[in-house]
């Protein structure tokens, strides 16, 4: 635990001082910066323990990873959790975004869905970025092809309840950009891979799951 809350108030320092996501927040919005750098210490909190849940399932699920793909990697800053031997490839449309991992992680590569390597990720992660899309069945089953074989991947995403819609209000975030919810997302991924485990934030009233699959 100590050395979570090290790293997160680390990090936040990172971002507040290189990001002025206050000046243009709509176009951060959706990045997860805002919430990462949240003055609610609580709500950051939240933000940041996706990342640890994604962390340690892909720590504690399948074989070691060599290569892993970030679909939608925002900032990258589950790079900076993954094992240093590991090869980071991502997928990013927000040009501000994907500037600042590689200046973070110069060694990151970022790619597109299409040029993404075939059956060669050990480790995919779509860290609350599917439910940014309708076609959010087409996606999952193009990336289960970037898989190698035995390769894990990994889902959040929020669960969309009550408690959820409200956090998300007092948080200040009234923007609405989801096209579903992790509920729908799990369903389409139970048809094309088998669920190896799942963890839930919070645990009494889940706001985000996260879940790790293989393919069928």
């Amino acid at each position: 635990m100590t050395s979570m809350i090290a790293h997160i108030r680390r990090r936040q320092r990172v971002l507040r001082a290189a990001i002025e996501y206050k000046k243009d927040f709509e176009a951060w919005e959706e990045s997860c910066v805002p919430s990462y750098c949240h003055p609610n210490p609580a709500a950051a909190y939240v933000s940041w323990l996706r990342l640890f849940a994604a962390a340690d399932l892909s720590k504690r699920v399948g074989p070691p990873a060599r290569r892993a793909l970030d679909f939608g990697s925002s900032i990258g800053e589950l790079g900076h959790l993954l094992p240093n031997t590991a090869k980071y490839d991502f997928i990013e449309e927000l040009d501000a975004a994907a500037e600042f991992l590689i200046e973070q992680l110069p060694d990151a590569r970022r790619t597109t869905l299409e040029g993404a390597l075939q059956g060669s990720y050990d480790r995919i992660f779509a860290i609350d970025s599917l439910e940014h899309n309708a076609s959010y069945r087409a996606l999952l089953t193009t990336l289960i092809t970037k898989l190698a074989p035995g390769g894990v991947f990994i889902l959040s995403g929020p669960t969309e309840n009550r408690l959820y819609k409200l956090g998300r209000k007092i948080a200040g975030f009234e923007g609405h950009y989801h096209e579903t919810n992790i509920h729908a997302i799990e369903a389409a991924a139970g048809e094309m891979m088998s669920r190896l485990a799942v963890k839930t934030i919070l645990p009494i009233a889940p706001l985000f799951r996260v879940t790790a699959w293989t393919a069928k």
